[in-house]
């Protein structure tokens, strides 16, 4: 075999590649809607893809995974460094040498019977500066289908790929076939790897199938990857949402937010405003890569081309823009199939189906202990179809970034909303974000973890060294270029366990306060935690919320607090005596204010 394209770097990783996994065929994707078609069709005839009903869902594909792939397996998830400290505690870390031993023994013949995919591909709008390229090689036509929608990719990548100049991405779903062997639905091993060598700007891939863990620009790429690229260079890759929010004045302001995994992102970025003359739209749902403007602004683009959103929960009610986004040209993996061949979900609708097929492919009908949908079932869906996406959302140059916000799932403790002092104690906010685990990754719903800026499965490197680049960024520009800072709970319980905020469309109420505190037109209180919004500044008199609820919403309990500052001061302890300095002085600031409170 001989791949050969006009890069001699890229020609010469691939047919190595080739030689050690052994497909039968090897195929350089060009990212056109026929090789979709194709490869779309090939699922079916393999039994991967069911086609969707053409008149209720065009162009739609429904699928389900081996029921043990169907999350992140984030404790096989691993940074591979020279120097474990670079790594970090956070980290699954292994020496570089020794991983490459295991994972060449792993892909040794792993593409037996199946064809070999060449996938170039760019992570934002190609050719600006903000953006970068990489080639995944992959035996899944699943994931090309899927990187399709994820990612700009195809035979107009190839012109910005520079010599070694881009991201090299292997996956395999590590399931040979010899001769006559009939290939599974879903195709998955046992043994799994997600492996990132950040210092050579390579992810090896192995056993999974299923979401972050094959699309492998997503969270390997986008985040692990550029995470530690934007440390070297002077710039931030985000698990953020990026939306603009527009008053009725027409002035328009660009937020972006990071949260948990499954803790309201993308119902945030598609957000319906509930208050008239105030708009929002999206730029991103999931992940921002910001880099200084030449006027010392941060701007931002969504490196992504598609939601890759979790299904249950989302419905007209909760977020009618992203059920509009998939109407068509999509892939569902394990939501259930109704009988008149379409999808559903647990809350999609106020009614449950008579009958359906399960994400287990059992049949399914109210009552039965199973349940319809995987909590983390997914939507692939095409950016560009949804109708609120921001004009600005493929501007090379980016967005101009004003906010910042940091939130988690909280039942307690965490106001509604509340801003930081400075940049400085902004990034202590984001570094003590504390969130309910949710369905996204394996292991124990509810339990509440530290998951700092939300990027504690998603950093490429020691977390004590990313709190420092963050406070480092704040001093490459004017502190008035810098976005403000903001944290928000949207998940906040009275004492009878239900919510106190509405939520929704209605935290455009939020966003409206923090709009005007940019222009200094929305009064606020201080409080040892930060600024409040002035009791008359936030409008919720119009809302079903009793006046002790309203208050809960903002109530600092001082206990609280203080076992919250335990709690974080434990979590700073996991990195030793790496913890930058301005965070403990942060901590011990906010432990001075409380005890005077």
């Amino acid at each position: 075999m001989n791949f050969s394209t006009n890069n001699a770097h890229l020609n010469q990783w691939v047919n190595q590649l080739f030689d050690l996994c052994k497909p039968d065929s090897i195929h350089l994707c060009d990212g056109s809607d026929d090789e979709y078609n194709i490869l779309a069709s090939l699922l079916v005839k393999t039994g991967t893809f069911i086609k969707l009903n053409e008149d209720k869902r065009p162009n739609s594909y429904y699928c389900q995974s081996d029921p043990t792939d169907v999350a992140r397996v984030e404790d096989r998830t691993f940074i591979c460094t020279d120097n474990p400290e670079d790594a970090g505690p956070t980290n699954n870390w292994m020496n570089p040498d020794e991983m490459k031993t295991k994972l060449t023994s792993l892909f040794n013949g792993c593409m037996k019977g199946r064809t070999m995919y060449v996938i170039p591909f760019s992570m934002g709008p190609l050719g600006s500066k903000i953006s970068y390229t990489g080639v995944q090689i992959t035996d899944s036509p699943y994931v090309v289908c899927s990187m399709k929608i994820m990612t700009r990719m195809g035979k107009e990548v190839m012109k910005f790929i520079e010599g070694s100049k881009f991201v090299k991405c292997l996956h395999s779903v590590g399931k040979p076939l010899n001769h006559g062997d009939k290939d599974a639905k879903w195709s998955c091993n046992e043994e799994k790897y997600i492996v990132h060598f950040p210092e050579e700007k390579s992810i090896w891939s192995f056993g999974s199938g299923y979401g972050g863990n094959a699309l492998l620009g997503k969270k390997c790429f986008a985040l692990r990857i550029a995470s530690y690229l934007a440390k070297k260079e002077g710039w931030l890759a985000e698990h953020m949402l990026i939306l603009a929010v527009t008053n009725p004045k027409g002035e328009k302001k660009y937020f972006a937010g990071a949260f948990p995994s499954a803790c309201g992102k993308t119902n945030l970025a598609m957000l319906t405003s509930t208050i008239p003359g105030w708009n929002v739209e999206t730029v991103g749902d999931d992940i921002a890569w910001m880099k200084f403007g030449d006027d010392g602004r941060l701007y931002a683009v969504n490196p992504e081309t598609g939601f890759f959103g979790v299904a249950p929960g989302t419905s007209i009610d909760t977020n009618p823009n992203a059920m509009l986004s998939m109407r068509q040209n999509s892939i569902f993996t394990n939501v259930a199939l109704t009988q008149g061949g379409d999808v559903w979900w647990e809350g999609m609708t106020k009614q449950e189906p008579d009958e359906l097929i399960n994400w287990l492919n059992h049949k399914w009908m109210p009552g039965v202990k199973e349940r319809a949908a995987h909590p983390n079932s997914r939507y692939t869906v095409p950016a560009k179809q949804c109708p609120v996406m921001d004009p600005e959302w493929e501007n090379p140059a980016g967005v101009p970034i004003s906010v910042i916000l940091f939130g988690g799932r909280r039942e307690k403790t965490i106001p509604l909303v509340y801003e930081a002092f400075n940049w400085q104690h902004g990034t202590f906010l984001g570094s003590i974000i504390a969130s309910e685990k949710t369905a996204a990754a394996d292991g124990e719903l509810g339990k509440l973890r530290h998951d700092p800026f939300a990027m504690l499965p998603f950093c490429g490197y020691n977390m004590a060294d990313y709190f420092n680049h963050w406070l480092s960024i704040g001093k490459l520009t004017d502190a008035k270029k810098l976005p403000k800072i903001f944290s928000v709970n949207w998940f906040r319980k009275n004492s009878e366990g239900k919510y106190l905020w509405p939520g929704f469309g209605d935290n455009i109420r939020v966003l409206k306060w923090i709009f005007e505190r940019i222009d200094d037109d929305a009064a606020a209180v201080e409080s040892p935690i930060g600024y409040l919004p002035y009791p008359k500044a936030l409008k919720v008199d119009d809302l079903d919320i009793s006046p002790q609820d309203r208050d809960e919403l903002f109530y600092i309990d001082k206990n609280e607090w203080l076992n919250e500052t335990i709690s974080i001061e434990r979590f700073y302890s996991t990195f030793g005596n790496k913890i930058p300095n301005q965070l403990i002085e942060e901590l011990g600031a906010l432990k001075n204010r409380l005890s005077i409170l």
